[in-house]
């Protein structure tokens, strides 16, 4: 069970066939088999062997899908990198990982140069030239001797280590192994329907699971064609869909919102889109209709999913868009789904509950964290932390989070690594993290501060504080300076009163 395998078996039918195009170039099954190998001998050359992690901080790119495939190739452990993250921060997950190389490109390496001196990665390499000390990818593959022969993997394998925000203040590595991305890409081939025809779109950043699973690797699955956008642009997304007669994309609730703000969709031809994948968040039915109207012909699919079961767990019916507005539907295959109670007992229709999950596309583990992947996978379930209620004919739907992680324009943010690094603030006495509604990402967050006595910190100087440590979309939108926190009696803060000032506060700049 290997990546490498099936680009075997579909350059083996039909080598011309397009895999990839990006912007002007376009690779075959064949070709793309060809780069695999010689990308794998490349990075066997400089040290990867099987089991080791190799760190890829790009852009969207054909080599990312390259890398992907050929750590596949070697039996080694994809990592993408989100690259809106912040060094320390970056940091952190190669160290956490154990990564052995990283792979990035000239553009994003101001985000590794100020800590590189405290990886310990092996081997820094850079797509294009070899320069300012990363030594040049293109020419280290056109070099290496291509290997032949995939390693023998199981189901039981690594495949990727991607790192996501939940409720710790460290971000953690969920483990993705072959058998579960197997089970994915069969389960969404059935679900969606794809087939060789299909012509997909990957417009949203690949180190996510809803640009990188949602469409592309299940593609890859069926011998389909992906058309990969270097980032997201709404434009470029209209554009790209007339030029290649797309037929599927994923969009987050934030991209949707941007497409359909530009000047007059529905005057497109977007006739060859027969499936747009949504999750996140609730759409209201006019946003819906003008998604529609713009996509005559689409299958609006609302979906749930996580990073720790390799995306779309649930799927909204074609049929039943309207009637079941605000559900994600039911189950794909292969995967049991229980709402429970506090003491994981199942709960009736209509009773307000844990969602929990079971199957073979669920995660291995937590890296390196035996005591988190024990907790999130008690009695055989993994506890997603998101509440959740099945009505009678079995629809789910998401009400809310028993987690207190932030998602705005479709990434998480966990609010205890921003508390954290509040609390590194010498002027910070308390600090709580709170969603405040926004209409454009959904959510952003906003802090609110206590200071210790006689400190006469501003909103601009915790700023520019936030943004030396975190990523940008995670420094908050917004500090309320207060005398103390609110708590209840055993000294929890009361989040939910911070949560429900911010809905009122945003009703009341609303209001006319």
């Amino acid at each position: 069970m290997n990546l490498s395998r099936l680009i075997e078996h579909h350059a083996d039918r039909f080598p011309e066939r397009p895999a990839f195009g990006f912007g002007d170039a376009v690779v075959g099954y064949g070709q793309l088999l060809e780069r695999t190998r010689r990308t794998a001998g490349a990075l066997r050359e400089n040290g990867v062997g099987r089991g080791d992690v190799v760190g890829v901080l790009l852009y969207n790119r054909l080599e990312f899908v390259e890398l992907m495939l050929a750590t596949s190739h070697l039996g080694a452990i994809f990592m993408p990198l989100n690259w809106r993250l912040a060094p320390p921060e970056l940091a952190y997950i190669l160290d956490h990982a154990g990564a052995r190389v990283l792979v990035s490109e000239p553009e994003l390496e101001p985000s590794v140069e100020p800590v590189r001196g405290e990886l310990g990665c092996e081997r820094f390499l850079r797509v294009g030239e070899a320069g300012n000390g990363w030594e040049g990818l293109a020419e280290l593959v056109a070099a290496a001797a291509p290997v032949p022969e995939p390693a023998d993997t199981g189901p039981d394998d690594v495949h990727r280590l991607m790192y996501t925000s939940g409720t710790t203040a460290r971000p953690k590595g969920v483990a993705i192994t072959f058998g579960n991305l197997q089970a994915k890409n069969a389960a969404h081939a059935v679900e969606l329907g794809f087939t060789a025809a299909d012509r997909g779109l990957a417009a949203g950043p690949l180190y996510h699971v809803g640009a990188l699973d949602l469409t592309t690797t299940t593609l890859l699955y069926v011998g389909a064609t992906s058309f990969v956008l270097p980032r997201f642009e709404a434009a470029a997304v209209l554009d790209a869909i007339e030029r290649h007669a797309v037929t599927a994309l994923w969009l987050a609730p934030a991209m949707v919102n941007a497409v359909l703000a530009e000047p007059s969709p529905e005057r497109r031809d977007l006739s060859s889109v027969r499936l747009v994948v949504d999750g996140g968040e609730k759409m209201p039915l006019p946003l819906i209709d003008r998604l529609l109207a713009a996509f005559p012909n689409a299958w609006y699919a609302d979906a749930y999913g996580l990073t720790e079961t390799v995306s779309g767990d649930t799927f909204l019916d074609e049929r039943h868009t309207r009637e079941k507005l605000g559900s994600v539907g039911k189950p794909v295959l292969d995967l049991d789904l229980r709402v429970v109670d506090e003491q994981d007992r199942p709960l009736p229709p209509g009773e307000p509950g844990e969602i929990v999950l079971r199957g073979p596309k669920v995660f291995a583990a937590y890296w390196r964290d035996p005591e988190a992947t024990a907790q999130a996978l008690r009695g055989g379930w993994f506890h997603t932390g998101d509440v959740g209620v099945i009505d009678d004919d079995g629809f789910l739907y998401v009400v809310d989070r028993l987690k207190d992680v932030i998602v705005s324009g479709g990434e998480n943010i966990a609010s205890l690594e921003v508390e954290r690094a509040l609390y590194e603030h010498p002027a910070v006495r308390e600090a709580a993290v709170v969603a405040r509604p926004d209409p454009r990402w959904g959510e952003v967050p906003v802090a609110y501060v206590a200071l210790v006595a006689d400190a006469g910190l501003t909103e601009e100087e915790l700023t520019a504080y936030c943004r030396a440590r975190l990523a940008a979309f995670k420094v908050p939108k917004g500090f309320r300076f207060v005398d103390a926190l609110p708590r209840n009696p055993s000294g929890k803060v009361l989040k939910r009163d911070l949560r429900q000032r911010e809905r009122v506060e945003q009703t009341e700049r609303a209001a006319p």
